[in-house]
């Protein structure tokens, strides 16, 4: 076996996983390109747009800098760190997978066996990122150009995206080489890829409008931050490549040190040793569901973090974007184009769409606990479990009361957390309607947790990335379905079409019970399912 040829394996085995990433990444470029250009293509709309968000921290903290008055540059403050985050964990998933996963379940000691050099499987997998990257790169710079859009700035977005992923792909192979499972590998991987969008974000909302309004230079914080890297680049304004090579630069250098401990580190081993565990369980561990909360819940607390971020950003900020264009009736009705029929205010617009995003998270949260059962199905540890006196379908009902638990617990501290922040500016009358907000979003998430489930039953080997890809479609037509004047058929495929926007909106009850019966239903066919296929491998 050569290293071209494991290469070649390692892009074989991501033929499913890697185009859906792609895809979606790509989906949503063209999507929000094609939003912009379809629905502000006024020139003073975007002037506007640009003009109110550059003037306000809390916008520039959840999107970025505004760097013109233009389309091209309302489309790249639009999305640049969202994709650059999305192609961020693309990279660090991929990497861990194909590095610390692999020695976990046993494939790189059989690849030691060959004659190939013992950093070989790290130099492959950081040939795979970079292949996954470069293809990313160049189809998100179609999705922003086929649109309409300058190609100049369009390849240089891609480019940026792609060398975004390119420096997380390298912190990934760090992280394999010094934490001890695929699971703290992944975890600190990713937790990286949120920290880089916070110090963005502080960056950003640092940063001083000059006397146009216009915001070059963030703060300090956003250096720190590959995404801020890619940022400066300044895509259809300055169209600056430079600010490139420092996350090239970065790339092979972590690239390097990765596959340097690599050749030096015993098979196995970490730089960070597992903590050994106790001889005997405790005597809580002696149910499935014990068993199952046990293993999930160090990754929930991430998730319940995260959301409660958003909260206390929904709390603290809402009131001053309120306070700073509430007054500018042309923003507002820009604003409300986003929702068709709305006559609620800019406050709770705001407050709307940023627990939204918690439900988004919710969603993500309870889908992932439930694709755990994959895992332990894959790895053999069903099956030795199962082989004691535990039903197969009191075994899959520990995993969905788990999930529905993971829900609920991003949902709480993202309500929480938003009712305090609320109280601390003085905002104590939206405490119930914060609460109410998050809740609002329990019944969609719930629904991903039954689709997973019923996945998991069907077809097992592709739970991950059918379940991974009916979120992202789902979220795409919940958002952008409008916008895109998408047939109303098909927006209403997607559960968060049925979320109630509280507290811009009032609760639909009708929908909540639609989605609790949908969830319910996916989740009892699915047991059913799995209790008549054979474990898969």
């Amino acid at each position: 076996m050569s290293t071209a040829t494991l290469l070649a394996s390692r892009l074989l085995s991501e033929r499913w996983r890697l185009p859906l990433w792609i895809g979606g990444i790509t989906l949503l470029t063209a999507a929000s390109s094609t939003a912009v250009l379809a629905q502000f293509a006024d020139p003073e709309e975007q002037r506007v747009l640009l003009l109110a968000a550059a003037a306000n921290p809390a916008f520039r903290f959840l999107r970025g800098l505004p760097i013109g008055i233009g389309t091209g540059e309302l489309v790249f403050f639009q999305i640049f760190t969202y994709l650059a985050a999305l192609a961020g964990l693309m990279s660090t998933f991929l990497v861990v997978r194909h590095t610390r996963g692999d020695e976990d379940s046993g494939r790189t000691e059989l690849i030691a066996a060959t004659p190939l050099r013992r950093t070989a499987p790290v130099a492959t997998a950081l040939g795979t990122a970079v292949v996954a990257n470069l293809v990313l790169g160049v189809t998100v710079a179609l999705g922003l150009a086929l649109p309409g859009l300058p190609w100049r700035g369009s390849v240089l977005t891609g480019s940026a995206v792609a060398v975004s992923g390119l420096v997380f792909a390298g912190i990934a192979a760090v992280a394999a080489q010094v934490l001890p499972t695929s699971r703290a590998a992944n975890g600190a991987a990713a937790a990286t890829v949120g920290l880089a969008y916070l110090l963005r974000g502080i960056g950003d909302a640092m940063a001083q409008p000059d006397e146009r309004f216009v915001t070059r230079e963030s703060g300090w914080p956003s250096w720190l931050s590959p995404i801020g890297w890619g940022q400066r680049v300044e895509a259809y304004q300055t169209d600056n490549p430079l600010p490139l090579a420092i996350g090239i630069a970065t790339a092979v250098l972590l690239g390097a040190v990765a596959v340097a401990v690599a050749a030096r580190r015993d098979l196995g081993a970490s730089l960070v040793r597992e903590r050994a565990g106790r001889e005997r369980a405790r005597g809580s561990l002696r149910s499935p569901l014990a068993l199952v909360w046990r293993l999930s819940w160090p990754s929930l607390v991430g998730w319940a973090i995260g959301a409660a971020f958003l909260g206390t950003v929904a709390g603290l900020l809402a009131p001053s974007v309120a306070d700073a264009i509430g007054s500018n009736a042309q923003f507002l009705e820009l604003i409300r184009r986003l929702i068709p029929g709305s006559t609620a205010g800019l406050l709770d617009l705001f407050v709307a769409a940023i627990l939204g995003m918690a439900g988004f998270l919710a969603a993500a949260a309870g889908a992932q606990a439930t694709m755990r059962m994959r895992a332990e199905e894959a790895d053999g540890r069903a099956e030795l479990l199962l082989a004691a006196p535990v039903g197969r379908a009191r075994w899959m009902v520990a995993f969905l009361a788990v999930a529905v638990a993971s829900v609920a617990a991003v949902l709480v501290p993202a309500g929480v957390a938003a009712a305090v922040a609320f109280a601390a500016v003085g905002e104590q009358d939206r405490t119930g309607s914060s609460l109410a907000a998050a809740a609002a979003q329990v019944p969609a998430a719930l629904v991903f947790v039954g689709l997973t489930a019923l996945v998991f039953a069907v077809l097992p080997r592709l739970t991950v990335p059918v379940a991974w890809t009916l979120l992202g479609v789902s979220l795409i037509l919940g958002e952008y379905g409008t916008i895109l004047q998408l047939p109303e058929w098909m927006q209403d495929m997607s559960p968060f079409r049925h979320t109630s926007a509280i507290p811009a909106e009032d609760l639909d009850a009708g929908g909540v019970l639609a989605l609790l019966a949908v969830a319910l239903a996916t989740a009892t066919l699915a047991v059913l399912l799995f209790r008549r296929r054979d474990l898969a491998v």
